[in-house]
């Protein structure tokens, strides 16, 4: 008996099926490339990091992932009785649009006026530091900018630090002639209240003169006492802010190029500090330790610049040997998204980079220096321990 030969549809239809699975296999193969290649293009602090797939990975709880598996081999299901569905759709929702419905600051942070400042992430908590007392950043009004519109000053006696007869200390180790850690000031006008005569508005403590500035100075001479060759740069960023007619909102937009010129022109800067003031009151801002009073310190961190993870590192170190040498004088590492601050910080033009908040602004000159003291401190330990670590290595690895 002849077998029937395959009919003229069906042959059809095996050759339409075809062409359907090839279409698809090409069309998948399209949206890959297509993904992969935006995925690449984005700009760095757009581009999904190891933080944020870590961060996405954390939600995954035991039970989901037990409740994922389970789909695919229903034998998993079998020995439990789950009271609960699997939160798959929250956890979706959540990466999709940034919105944590078990924490409604996510939300409310983009609703409500001033509540967005609050919309960060604690990475390392120092003393007292909570979600209700994090450094916030106040912007200040736009006739503030104008320097014929500045307060005028009191009390200057007390900002230039005392004089010491005695010379200083040659230190044991120095950089010589090579600057390595590079200082500016990206709100070079932050100042403090105490010496604004009748400003009592945080949003006002600003001035051309009197400002965070003189941190720099105090911190570059304690550095280079222990054998630390520091550059401070006094740009003023928020003159040329105003000169060229751009908002407060673009002040690192204007300091990353001065960043920049500086990384150029001298390779030997390997540390870049941003000092900043924090609008935050006394209570918040202050320790006294053995005695004296230090303006606290904080450390922050943009949560969507490509060396987070390094950038978090260094702060994270500094932040444990200042809580050993000066309990309580660091607020902690806070992490800063786009909706709660610039979330890049310049961070991305090195792996040590990091923003400093000095005090607040009812704090002095002599609670900031004695607070720069303690930064170069712990700073030149951090400093030259790395410095044996790398010089051990090269060792290493030229007898190999």
């Amino acid at each position: 008996m002849k077998k029937a030969k395959p009919t003229g549809t069906f042959m059809s239809f095996q050759g339409t099926s075809l062409l359907k699975i090839i279409a698809t296999l090409s069309l998948f193969i399209i949206l890959v490339f297509s993904i992969s290649g935006l995925l690449t293009s984005l700009k760095p602090q757009y581009r999904l990091m190891s933080s944020s797939v870590n961060q996405a990975a954390m939600n995954v709880n035991g039970e989901l992932l037990y409740q994922l598996m389970g789909w695919e081999n229903h034998h998993f299901l079998k020995g439990e009785n789950w009271a609960t569905a699997p939160k798959l759709t929250s956890l979706v929702f959540k990466l999709s649009s940034n919105i944590n419905l078990d924490d409604p600051r996510s939300l409310l942070g983009r609703e409500l006026p001033g509540f967005f400042q609050f919309d960060g992430k604690i990475l390392v908590a120092g003393e007292g530091t909570n979600y209700t007392n994090m450094p916030i950043e106040s912007s200040p009004p736009i006739e503030i900018m104008k320097a014929e519109r500045e307060a005028a000053l009191q009390n200057l006696e007390g900002i230039e630090p005392p004089v010491d007869e005695k010379p200083p200390a040659t230190p044991d180790q120095t950089t010589g002639d090579h600057k390595v850690v590079y200082v500016y000031f990206t709100h070079n006008r932050e100042s403090y209240l105490p010496y604004l005569k009748g400003v009592t508005d945080p949003d006002k403590a600003y001035h051309s003169q009197i400002n965070v500035t003189k941190i720099g100075d105090q911190l570059k001479t304690s550095l280079e006492d222990r054998g630390i060759g520091t550059f401070i740069d006094k740009t003023d960023i928020q003159a040329n802010l105003y000169k060229k007619g751009l908002d407060y909102a673009r002040s690192y937009q204007e300091s990353g190029p001065v960043v920049q010129e500086a990384m150029a022109s001298n390779h030997d800067l390997q540390y870049f500090i941003d000092i900043h003031r924090d609008a935050g009151r006394k209570a918040n801002t202050t320790k006294m330790i053995n005695g004296k009073s230090y303006a606290k310190l904080g450390f922050i961190i943009g949560g969507k610049n490509p060396n987070y993870e390094k950038n978090a590192k260094l702060a994270t170190e500094l932040h444990e040997l200042l809580e050993k040498k000066y309990p309580g004088l660091s607020r902690g590492v806070i992490v800063k998204g786009a909706s709660s601050g610039n979330a890049v910080y310049n961070q991305n033009l090195s792996e040590n980079a990091i923003l400093i908040e000095f005090g607040g602004v009812d704090n002095t000159f002599e609670e900031l220096n004695l607070s720069a003291d303690a930064l170069a401190d712990v700073f030149s330990e951090y400093y030259w321990q790395a410095e044996k670590v790398n010089g051990d290595a090269e060792q290493s690895t030229d007898k190999q």
